[in-house]
């Protein structure tokens, strides 16, 4: 099968041809239907290779985590599943057995640094293999396509929101700065699970329209133009929006910061920070998020917009994610042949 790898530290990842990998005592094979696209993606074949190896990361490996399918086969001591059953499988990895994962905080697993799509094969490829139960989450009617970027830019969005849920009463604000691919389900899950005044932040007015259709009250191109709020959820993560973000937040409020850009807030932290506010960051999210994100699905409460590309064309796919083209999710989509 074709599977799109990194294949040596420092250079580009090719596609190239690999044998259909064979479930083992535990495990799951999915025939993908649908990959997501991630920003991450982009940043690990610069990744050094030293750090990789302190990860635990091996190469050659097959790129993406954002995976939904069909159930094509399962290992010894598996039970339970029908071939041909749609999945989407659990984005970050956890052992399940540590102290964090036994109190449901399997997002901060000391052993989730390796995982599909980041140090092991992932879904950019007809075939990946994932532990069952744990790691596959069943979709019923949702169609697999649509339910692969919810396992990580739905899950970690809601991440978020149900950081922030209780701060949120009716007459509340709250702002989402970035309105791409995890702003945007932000926005709907906002709207979904709180009664709060919800304000989409972007420079791109591609995304401010997107951001009104998912259910924004107000959009903005910048963040002191849509006032203070109780919660200021920053998908960005630059010096800019990190300031203009927590200036915005009221006292006893929150400000969460999702994004990656790499950004500081170099002031003295009195006069700063707001008064009796929470200031709190993440990467990833748990098994309870993706399960939380598809029962929402179900119900009709959010939607997953994607854009298709076929994985011949994947590295089309990746320059439309990081030009900034998309209005939806880059999903690819391994067709029969591959």
């Amino acid at each position: 099968m074709t599977a799109y790898r990194i294949v040596r530290w420092g250079e580009p990842p090719q596609l190239t041809e690999v044998p259909v990998p064979e479930p083992g005592p535990g495990e799951v094979l999915v025939e993908v239907t649908g990959n997501g696209l991630c920003h991450s993606d982009l940043q690990m074949a610069r990744m050094p290779a030293e750090v990789a190896g302190a990860l635990g990361w091996h190469l050659p490996f097959t790129l993406g985590h954002e995976i939904a399918g069909h159930v094509a086969g399962w290992g010894p001591g598996v039970a339970g599943y029908a071939e041909g059953e749609p999945v989407a499988l659990v984005s970050p990895a956890s052992c399940g057995e540590c102290p964090a994962c036994r109190r449901g905080h399997d997002s901060a697993c000391p052993h989730g640094w390796a995982g599909r799509g980041y140090g092991r094969d992932g879904g950019l490829a007809r075939y990946v293999v994932a532990s069952a139960p744990r790691a596959v989450v069943r979709l019923g009617a949702l169609d697999p396509v649509h339910a692969a970027p919810l396992t990580d830019a739905g899950a970690t969005a809601h991440h978020a929101v149900a950081r922030v849920r209780s701060r949120l009463p009716d007459g509340s604000t709250a702002v989402v700065i970035g309105a791409g691919g995890l702003g945007a389900f932000a926005v709907q899950m906002l709207r979904a699970l709180t009664p709060a005044h919800v304000v989409a932040v972007d420079t791109n007015p591609a995304r401010r329209d997107v951001a009104r259709t998912l259910g924004a009250h107000d959009v903005h191109d910048a963040v002191g133009a849509a006032g203070d709020a109780e919660v200021v959820l920053d998908f960005v993560g630059d010096d800019d929006t990190i300031a203009a973000g927590v200036a915005a937040v009221r006292p006893y409020g929150a400000f969460g910061l999702v994004g990656a850009e790499g950004g500081t807030l170099r002031r003295p932290w009195f006069g700063s920070l707001p008064r009796d506010a929470e200031v709190f960051t993440f990467q990833g999210s748990s098994i309870a998020d993706v399960h939380a994100v598809v029962d929402l699905a179900t119900r009709g409460l959010i939607r997953s917009d994607v854009d298709l590309f076929p994985l011949a064309q994947v590295e089309r796919a990746y320059e439309a994610l990081a030009g900034g083209e998309l209005r939806g999710r880059a999903v690819v989509t391994p067709d029969a042949r591959s």
